[in-house]
């Protein structure tokens, strides 16, 4: 059974960092895409981040490039979104995925399997 937990949100102030985790069970990383989204109260999900896990290339949505970085921890089976500079309307539901289906790497329709999600609120 695959599971994959997130870890790491929380509240923080505009200007701030926080380092997202996905750990993963029952699923290897390392030969798929994966990605993280986040969904605001009232939006659609939206993709931020998404790395080929086999040749390490990466894909940022423009919202976020430049501030937020994707990696991977193959020895820990781990994925990491780390979020520095923090703006308001990043706060949203961030949640992990996995195993791309084929398609957009940042399309939510893509990936088969999904973590339950962690909160990032970030206030000015």
């Amino acid at each position: 059974q695959v599971q994959l937990v997130e870890s790491g949100g929380g509240s923080v102030q505009a200007g701030g960092s926080l380092r997202l985790s996905c750990a993963a069970s029952g699923y290897t990383y390392g030969n798929n895409f994966m990605a993280w989204f986040r969904q605001a109260p009232g939006k659609e999900r939206e993709g931020v981040a998404a790395m080929n896990t086999r040749s390490g290339t990466t894909y940022y949505a423009d919202s976020v490039k430049g501030r937020f970085t994707i990696s991977l921890d193959n020895a820990k089976n781990t994925v990491y979104l780390q979020m520095n500079s923090l703006k308001p309307e990043d706060s949203a539901m961030y949640y992990c995925a996995a195993d791309s289906s084929g398609g957009w790497v940042l399309g939510w329709t893509t990936y088969n399997y999904w973590g339950q999600g962690t909160q990032v609120t970030v206030s000015s």
